[in-house]
């Protein structure tokens, strides 16, 4: 999709300095949990991107991204107030994504819980079975894990990722999302259940 630019239609807090931002989406845009886009704009007078990930199921008149606040950082302070504001997003890009899996093992990572939210709702919405293990000193998004433990997935928050790769994985889609010490410890433990690494589907933040 060609840059295109969009309203921020809303700005949500969802945890320890982190928001959640509905976005207007695009005509002609489509995108499955765990692709990402690039957002731009110019903050006091600097042109700044960055690439977010998707953490909306899918994608109807807005979709939703979800944004760790660093604040040091050159657009996330910004984007905390910026509702209503104006935005050029590109994308959606990335091959880390949902595609209809019958069951998915999802480890994430710190922000990495914005796409296994997503994915996770998608996969039941879809009559499919998913599996979360979240990492994170401060979780955020407690009440989307809340809902889709409720709806029947299975839903870990936990700072023993290898414990739990070696007892939920079972030659499912695995997805990985998070900084790089996380996504060499997930694919490490994955290894060790099994798995192989190269099939999983993973993003790494930097």
């Amino acid at each position: 999709m060609e840059p295109t630019d969009v309203t921020i239609e809303a700005v949500r807090d969802v945890g320890s300095d982190t928001v959640a931002v509905d976005l207007e989406t695009p005509e002609g845009f489509d995108a499955r949990p765990g692709q990402f886009v690039k957002l731009s704009t110019d903050v006091d007078g600097e042109h700044v991107s960055r690439f977010y990930t998707l953490s909306s199921p899918d994608v109807g008149e807005t979709f939703e991204t979800t944004i760790g606040i660093d604040p040091e950082g050159e657009l996330g302070p910004w984007i905390v107030d910026a509702e209503g504001e104006t935005v050029t997003v590109e994308g959606p890009y990335g091959s880390a994504y949902y595609e209809d899996e019958p069951d998915s093992l999802i480890l994430a990572g710190g922000p990495g819980v914005g796409p296994a939210v997503g994915i996770g709702e998608r996969a039941l919405a879809d009559g499919n079975d998913a599996t979360v293990v979240y990492c994170d000193d401060e979780p955020v998004h407690e009440d989307r894990l809340a809902e889709l433990q409720g709806a029947g997935a299975t839903v870990v928050v936990t700072d023993e990722l290898a414990d739990h790769v070696a007892s939920y994985y079972d030659g499912q889609q695995v997805f990985v999302y998070g900084f790089q010490e996380f996504v060499t410890e997930a694919l490490d433990a994955l290894e060790d259940a099994g798995g192989d690494p190269d099939d999983a589907k993973v993003e790494n933040f930097g």
